[in-house]
């Protein structure tokens, strides 16, 4: 991926914040309509729920799936540029939410984490279930990490239930992420993002199931490290922190892939770090990665000033779609 950014858009953070602040803000200006997603309420085997936003295109032989980053939704901005893109190429494209995150608390005592290949697992096999053609996934940020968890997990199998899958801004080393984000601006920016809606929804967990965790220790948490150690870890049956973060760390295990399968990270990402990425002798000859200098996280901006964000998703998808359908 031959990305370079635009000059006026300088260094990471820049290439990080711009889309996700001004994006919307430029859908306005330009008359955009909002997208007409379709909602779709699911039962889960646990007796909770997860939302699916679809957009669905008439005859579309192949489905587009997107699993969102941390406190992500099909509003996104990343969610939108590739839903713009699915449109204009008569893909029908599908975002299910992480628990929690589809704007209505869940009901069981557990929300979502970046190893949640367990839960993937359960939303591919049933789309592919009532989709017989092509089935393409993108994971952005966390949901990068926890769909290649699955494919790592899913071995050979996975080709039975996806022709191809692809990360982007992946923090497929959970420590070396979390240590980045806890730090500098990071932390002025990023972490306090997270955790400003984070925090009250672990409350509402814990109105839901009285003594799930200490509120004490939710309301000192002022870092990614001590909210995981309180509410992510216990929750989702690790240890501690290190215990989750070393556990669902997708990067140990990339050369299990079976399953056509792209990474893409910026080298300039603010919080993933380029010394935590794999290099070609991690992986296996099913994975391919792509490593510009440029991008930041999920940023990828292009055109003169104030851009476009289409970019990304075509290039993605582009890669994709080169893969070949392995179903009908």
């Amino acid at each position: 991926m031959n990305y370079v950014a635009p000059w006026w858009l300088p260094g990471g953070q820049l290439q990080t914040i711009w889309p996700a602040v001004h994006a919307r803000r430029q859908r306005a200006a330009l008359g955009a309509t909002p997208l007409p997603y379709q909602r779709e309420r699911w039962p889960t085997p646990d007796g909770d729920f997860i939302d699916l936003d679809w957009l669905y295109a008439p005859q579309a032989g192949t489905l587009l799936v997107m699993f969102h980053g941390l406190e992500g939704s099909s509003q996104s901005h990343y969610a939108r540029a590739f839903a713009d893109h699915a449109r204009q190429q008569g893909l029908s494209f599908v975002v299910p939410h992480f628990r929690g995150c589809s704007g209505e608390i869940n009901l069981a005592p557990r929300a979502y984490h970046s190893g949640d290949y367990l839960e993937i697992d359960w939303i591919l096999q049933s789309l592919r279930q009532r989709h017989s053609g092509a089935i393409l996934v993108v994971g952005v940020s966390l949901g990068g990490n926890a769909l290649l968890r699955w494919a790592e997990e899913a071995g050979s199998q996975a080709c039975h239930t996806v022709d191809a899958v692809a990360s982007i801004s992946a923090p497929v080393d959970l420590a070396a992420s979390g240590q980045a984000i806890g730090r500098g601006l990071n932390r002025l920016v990023y972490t306090r993002m997270f955790l400003a809606s984070m925090k009250p929804k672990a409350r509402l967990k814990l109105a839901q199931h009285p003594g799930l965790f200490s509120a004490q220790a939710l309301h000192g948490a002022r870092d990614l490290y001590a909210f995981d150690n309180v509410f992510t870890a216990p929750l989702h049956g690790f240890k501690n922190t290190d215990d989750y973060w070393a556990r669902a760390s997708a990067k140990p295990h990339l050369a299990s892939i079976r399953v056509p399968t792209l990474l893409v990270n910026a080298l300039n990402d603010p919080f993933v770090p380029a010394h935590s990425l794999p290099h070609a002798s991690h992986v296996g000859q099913n994975v391919t990665l792509w490593q510009p200098r440029h991008g930041g996280h999920v940023g990828f901006a292009q055109g003169r000033p104030p851009g476009h964000l289409r970019t990304l998703p075509e290039r993605v998808v582009g890669w994709l779609q080169t893969q070949g359908p392995s179903h009908g």
